[in-house]
């Protein structure tokens, strides 16, 4: 695939086998979207689709990056749309069986982007989600050096990410590049594909310069790889200098227009108007037409020379990003079109490729021959990464309860810290898995005493100067044996990281328990990397708190209102919200021994900063039927007041718990009994429900416990959040039902207030069950 050059190479004899690996990785890639689309019968007529222009770019990189330079303790995000090129690569090094490039986008085949959890060949990072994918590795090597902090087994290696350049146009990508730590990973290596690009457009304007100031000044090496051999050639003849210049101020789209040119017409537009123009029409004409189409084209991103010694120049003490000039479709008949993004080469095209890469598209996958210098580098390449089987560790035992019955005022916030301080003490091998992570609101979420105890995790030692300062009630000490990670003011950076320090148990083989907390309100603005985390087979535990309008005084914009039924619907992912400190120590817990395991899941604790009279538990004395209790909360909720025969029962969750208490006690004064049920998690009891129904695998013993059928009577429901996440109870017994909740932005006020605003008080909570039951 490379260029001609002007003059020979030394040592191009040795890069031969590297060149016809490249073509044919060009042409695995080009003819696994091909099949899919044109061969591959589709009853449905839907598009299939797949991105040949993406792929073609990434080829010369991803040839000298696998062939040449990757090591087996490296890991590699590969950008979604050049996923047909690593599964041609992983062909090649025999890690994926052929059965599988006709299978791209067919169901239980090649994943339409690279997926841990679903493709049957070897991928390091799901990708899929533009930026996501490339900031994954970033956070990938904190996990790994924080396993190695553990025990050092995680080992080294570099965290490479492909991305294309208009990724950077994602604010994600920066506010992980900003980090405060992330200067530190020297391991982190990121390669942009700088086609110059987007799905609908070529990129107006030359943006590579602010781009590279931009990482310069975050503290990242910057390498740029313009131009090829040939080019670099031709800039040392007379006219060179100024060729140079001419296609360094060149707009994008210019450029672009010049690879759809043949020779007559370069030879006319490249020149240009300026007062240069004579000299480079001069250098131009002494070029026969083959050389001057291929020097135009002639970029450092497929020159696998210049590649070559891009890669031996990074820098491991810092991170690096190498801007890869590239072009979009290159060596395919779409090649610098501006809407090439999803186009599709005809057969004839495809033909063609075949015939000029020495392919057949009779029989495409065709491996190299025996004895081969290509076969011989494939082998020698799938050798050298050969990567050791990872024994996945049990993860440690944890206790189901503490034994400990919370008193007096107290909040489920507050709650979570003890809780993890009661494990430093009940199960320390556990608590040693322990990872805390914040955006800078470790000691506002109660996670001060923990802090205290385990101290904060960083790549160094760094010196505490208020360690002597007795009015320093948070200590802040950083060394790598801290437990505790505290990044800036950047929720999606929290879940991302939250995510990969998930997913060590299938990495290394090293289970975390990995805990992030941030205000609930603004879950919603890390939900889409949240959930790919668990896509990917991360799995952790978000908290998000405080919560709620019950945040009365902070007003609407903190006040979280769609969370509860976020936690409902989220895939892969188990949601409570308690009422009291007990519920918040057993959900805890029961969430923490479902990570770090092949059938494991993620779970998220919606928590609360109200006081409440922990006495309204009413946790029973007696240790089976705290037991009992124990069980019923972990699976979803329980009965907390019984009356002897009800008329109407009212299930509330979370902070409005006492409301729905004392709306009780107030019915029953007017002759009304009222059961109350406290609801701590409707994930789990909308599973029991759709099991019941035969719809899913899940467990439906709560639903008897807790709304047996001979107790139905009208029901209404409450929380502080949006009033549909409870409304499906109503389902379990087909009872006539109230749901109440927040539908509205919040208010600023005292708790009495905004509760009175919404609905939630006491007072709604008994209109509504009179106007149920009247």
């Amino acid at each position: 695939m490379n260029s001609p050059s002007v003059s020979e190479v030394p040592g191009a004899g040795t890069s031969a086998a590297l060149e016809e690996v490249e073509k044919r990785v060009l042409w695995l890639s080009t003819a696994i979207i091909d099949h899919a689309n044109r061969v591959r019968p589709n009853s449905s007529g839907l598009k299939v689709g797949g991105h040949q222009a993406s792929s073609a770019s990434m080829v010369s990189l991803m040839t000298a990056l696998w062939f040449r330079h990757l090591q087996p303790e490296d890991r590699v995000s590969v950008k979604p749309h050049a996923g047909p090129v690593l599964h041609a690569i992983n062909y090649l090094l025999g890690e994926l069986d052929a059965t599988y490039l006709t299978r791209l986008r067919e169901f239980g085949g090649l994943q339409s982007y690279p997926s841990r959890a679903k493709d049957p060949d070897p991928v390091d990072y799901s990708t899929g989600s533009v930026g996501i994918g490339a900031t994954a590795p970033i956070w990938g090597a904190i996990s790994r050096r924080y396993v190695g902090s553990l025990d050092g087994g995680s080992g080294l290696g570099r965290q490479y990410s492909l991305l294309g350049d208009a990724e950077l146009d994602e604010g994600a990508v920066w506010e992980a590049v900003l980090d405060h730590s992330v200067a530190e990973l020297g391991e982190v290596v990121w390669i942009v594909d700088l086609n110059r690009q987007s799905l609908d457009r070529v990129v107006p304007n030359i943006a590579a310069g602010k781009l590279q100031g931009m990482f310069a000044a975050a503290g990242w090496q910057v390498i740029t790889l313009k131009y090829g051999r040939l080019l670099q050639d031709l800039f040392d003849r007379p006219g060179g200098a100024q060729l140079r210049a001419r296609l360094d101020e060149m707009t994008n789209p210019e450029y672009q227009r010049l690879l759809r040119c043949g020779a007559e017409e370069l030879r006319r537009r490249l020149p240009g108007e300026g007062p240069d123009r004579d000299r480079i029409a001069e250098l131009v004409a002494q070029l026969d037409d083959a050389v001057l189409v291929d020097a135009v084209a002639n970029l450092g991103g497929h020159d696998l020379s210049a590649l070559d010694q891009a890669f031996t120049a990074i820098d491991d003490t810092r991170p690096t990003v190498l801007f890869a000039y590239t072009i979009k479709g290159y060596g395919l008949a779409t090649k610098g079109h501006p809407q090439n993004h999803s186009a599709l080469l005809s057969e004839a095209e495809v033909r063609d490729l075949a015939t000029r890469v020495g392919a057949d598209l009779d029989q495409p996958w065709l491996p190299f021959e025996d004895g081969s210098p290509a076969q011989a580098l494939c082998a020698a390449t799938a050798q050298r990464l050969r990567r050791p089987g990872t024994v996945p560790q049990a993860p440690p035992a944890l206790p189901s309860d503490f034994g400990r019955t919370p008193s007096g005022v107290a909040t489920t916030q507050a709650a979570l810290g003890r809780a993890l301080l009661d494990l430093t003490r009940s199960a320390p091998e556990a608590a040693r898995r322990v990872v805390t992570v914040s955006p800078d609101v470790s000691s506002s979420t109660n996670l001060g005493g923990w802090v205290n105890k385990v101290g904060v995790w960083s790549a160094g030692e760094r010196r505490d100067w208020f360690a002597d300062d007795r009015e320093t009630i948070l200590h802040w000490r950083e060394n790598p044996t801290g437990q505790h990670i505290e990044l800036g003011i950047a929720e999606v950076n929290l879940v991302s990281l939250l995510g990969e320090l998930g997913a060590t148990w299938s990495r290394w083989g090293q289970p975390l328990l990995p805990i992030g907390v941030l205000y609930d309100p603004f879950v919603e603005r890390a939900l889409e990397p949240w959930s790919y985390g668990i896509y990917a087979g991360g799995q952790s535990i978000l908290v998000g708190t405080p919560s709620g309008v019950t945040l009365a005084p902070e007003g609407g914009a903190h006040q979280s209102i769609k969370t509860p039924s976020i936690g409902l619907e989220q895939p892969g992912c188990l949601s409570y919200e308690p009422a009291f400190a007990i519920d918040t120590e057993w959900t805890l817990l029961a969430s923490m021994a479902k990570l770090g395991r092949p059938d494991g899941s993620s779970a998220y604790l919606r928590l609360s900063t109200r006081p409440v009279d922990q006495a309204l538990a009413a946790v029973p004395a007696d240790s089976a039927a705290r037991e009992r209790r124990r069980r019923q909360v972990v699976a979803g909720g329980y009965v907390l007041r019984r009356a002897e025969t009800p008329v109407v029962a009212l299930a509330a969750m979370g902070a409005v718990v006492p409301e729905a208490l004392a709306a009780a006690a107030r019915l029953e004064q007017v002759g009304i009994a009222a059961d109350v049920i406290c609801v701590t998690s409707p994930d789990l009891l909308y599973r029991a429900v759709r099991a019941r129904q035969g719809h899913e695998a899940a467990e439906a013993w709560i639903l008897e416990q807790v709304f047996p059928a001979d107790r139905a009577v009208p029901l209404v429901t409450v929380l502080d959040g949006h009033p549909h996440t409870l409304a499906f109870l109503a389902t379990i017994n087909r009872v006539p039902t109230t749901a109440l909740g927040v539908n509205g932005f919040g208010q600023s006020g005292s708790l009495d207030d905004v509760y009175r605003y919404h609905h939630l008080d006491a007072d709604s909570i008994v209109r509504a069950a009179l106007d149920l039951v009247g």
